[in-house]
This record gives C-alpha cells, sequence and structure tokens, in this order.
C-alpha cells in the first residue's frame, strides 16, 4: 500500500476519533455553565499556542507572507471558528450524536465541489461511496426532523455547518501556501480562529466568561477546557497531515469517521436516546467510508 495512503487512512482514524470526543466534551461544557463561544474561544488559543510551540520547536513557524496571511484568516473562518461555533450552539438542542452524525455531511458537497474545479477525476467506487455516506446521513436526519419535539431551527442551523467544513476542505486544497508544512498552517490557522472568535465576544450577546460564581464548576470548566485544547490541537494537526496525504474528498469523510464514534460515546456514557434509523444510518456511512478508500486507493495506482 502507498505510503500516503496508509498516513491518510491513520489520519483519518485518529482524527474521527478527536472529532467524536470533542462533539461530546461540547455537550457536557453546556451542563456546567460554559456558552458555545467561550467553549470554542478559549480551547481553540490553547491549541493554538500548543501547536506553535511545536511548529517553533520543529523549526517550522507559520510563515507570514500575504497568500498565508489570507489562508489564515479564510481557512479559520469556514474550518474552525464558524462551523465550530454552529455545531456547539446546536449540540444542547440536538443533541451530541446528531451533529457528529450530520458533520458526515460534507462528503458529497466536497466531492462535486472537486470534479467541477477538476482536482479530482470522476470514480464510480467513489461516488458510491460518498452516496452511501451522504445516505446513512440522510436516514439519521429524516428520522430526526421527524421526532415529536424536534427543533427546526437548530435543526436547520446545524446542517449549515457541513457546508462550511466542504467549502473548507476545497479551499485548504486550493490555496495551500507553496512549501509550507502541516506543522507551520495548523497554528496560523487556529491563532487567526482565535483573533475572530475573540472579537465576536466583544459584542453584544456573546460572552467569553467562564462560571466563576460556582467554584467547583469554574475548576470543572477549566480542565474541560484544558482537555478540549489538546483534542483540538490533536484534531486540526491531524486535518492538515489528511489534507496533504489524501486530498480533499477523503478528508470530507473525517466527520462520517467522527459519527462511529460520537454517538456510542454520545449514547453509552452521556444517556443520550439512540438515534432513531441508527443501524441503517450507520451502516451507509461505514460502507461509504470504504468506498471512498478504496477508489483513492485504485486512483493512486491508476496514476
Amino acid at each position: 500500500m502507498n505510503k500516503n495512503i496508509k498516513v491518510a487512512i491513520g489520519c483519518l482514524i485518529a482524527g474521527g476519533a478527536l472529532l467524536g470526543l470533542s462533539t461530546n466534551l461540547a455537550k457536557y461544557a453546556g451542563t456546567v455553565g460554559l456558552t458555545p463561544l467561550a467553549f470554542v474561544f478559549w480551547p481553540i488559543s490553547g491549541a493554538a499556542f500548543i501547536l506553535l510551540v511545536i511548529s517553533l520547536l520543529r523549526r517550522q513557524p507559520p510563515p507570514l507572507t500575504r497568500r498565508s496571511l489570507e489562508y489564515y484568516a479564510v481557512a479559520a473562518l469556514v474550518s474552525v471558528a464558524g462551523s465550530n461555533l454552529i455545531f456547539f450552539s446546536a449540540i444542547p438542542q440536538v443533541g451530541a450524536s446528531f451533529v457528529a452524525l450530520i458533520i458526515s455531511l460534507p462528503p458529497l458537497l466536497t466531492y462535486l465541489g472537486a470534479l467541477l474545479l477538476k482536482m479530482e477525476r470522476f470514480s464510480p467506487m467513489r461516488a458510491a461511496g460518498v452516496a452511501a455516506a451522504l445516505s446513512g446521513a440522510g436516514v439519521l436526519a429524516a428520522n430526526k426532523l421527524g421526532a415529536p419535539n424536534a427543533s427546526v431551527f437548530w435543526i436547520i442551523v446545524a446542517l449549515c455547518g457541513p457546508v462550511l467544513l466542504a467549502i473548507g476542505n476545497l479551499y485548504r486544497t486550493l490555496r495551500w501556501p507553496t512549501g509550507a508544512s502541516p506543522s507551520a498552517l495548523a497554528p496560523g490557522m487556529l491563532i487567526a480562529a482565535a483573533i475572530q472568535l475573540g472579537m465576536l465576544g466583544l459584542l453584544p450577546h456573546f460572552s467569553l466568561t467562564l462560571p466563576r460564581e460556582d467554584p467547583l464548576a469554574l475548576m470543572v470548566s477549566m480542565r474541560l477546557i484544558v482537555l478540549q485544547s489538546f483534542v483540538f490541537a490533536g484534531q486540526f494537526q491531524v486535518l492538515f497531515l489528511l489534507q496533504k496525504a489524501g486530498g480533499p474528498v477523503l478528508l470530507s469523510l473525517l466527520g462520517s469517521t467522527a459519527a462511529l464514534f460520537a454517538v456510542p460515546i454520545a449514547i453509552f456514557f452521556q444517556a443520550e436516546a439512540p438515534p432513531e434509523g441508527l443501524l441503517w444510518g450507520a451502516g451507509l456511512i461505514a460502507l461509504g467510508v470504504t468506498l471512498v478508500t478504496l477508489g483513492g486507493l485504485k486512483n493512486k495506482q491508476a496514476l
């Protein structure tokens, strides 16, 4: 097996596990009084610091050219600040398992965009894989919309997140600064995201404050922020490695893989009711990941 494909598959599994954990931590954060914005801003800032230190130790500091600064700002908005704020805000309303499952929606948009932009050649196997993963997510989303107490507004808001992720997948590939390494770009993007979220926190009705009234809640919040900082650091480092090794379409399956980790965590550790259609939905998502991965292997061998 091609070395890049081995790296890509390893990154896909590791990144999916971290993303699945992240969605569940976001739900728990809401129970201790952390606002969605605070739980995105502080861990993103912590992750930016962690990855910046690592990049400096590797002597691969984030490049500060006009092209790279544009890259950080746009990638941060669509891939980090905007999408995570949407997902973390929706989790208390629709559940961690549902958000984890809709993060599996970007493959179709990413694949269609990659075809239109001639970044990918058409592959029947990959197309079938994307369709299977999308169908699995569609089964779960349809059941969620049909639930008696469904919040249609928050379901629609949550569904905007995958659109931003798909845009980010394509943008980061198209505008990757020449010669820059994943280790250098990841901290630059997270620093830009922290700045954007910090500016949002200055507006009315948005808060970055921690729950200081209750000492126990404050201690738990700080521990959660530290843990999420390391989760984000690993997640976004893996994201850039996967982008480089596997391309935008394989990268877009990160959310599908995350669903396979996040849903059991939400059910067994957060006492969420299993989503309706879980067996069919998860099975189709797993089939889609397999087909897209195998289709990628065939494309690599044909080149």
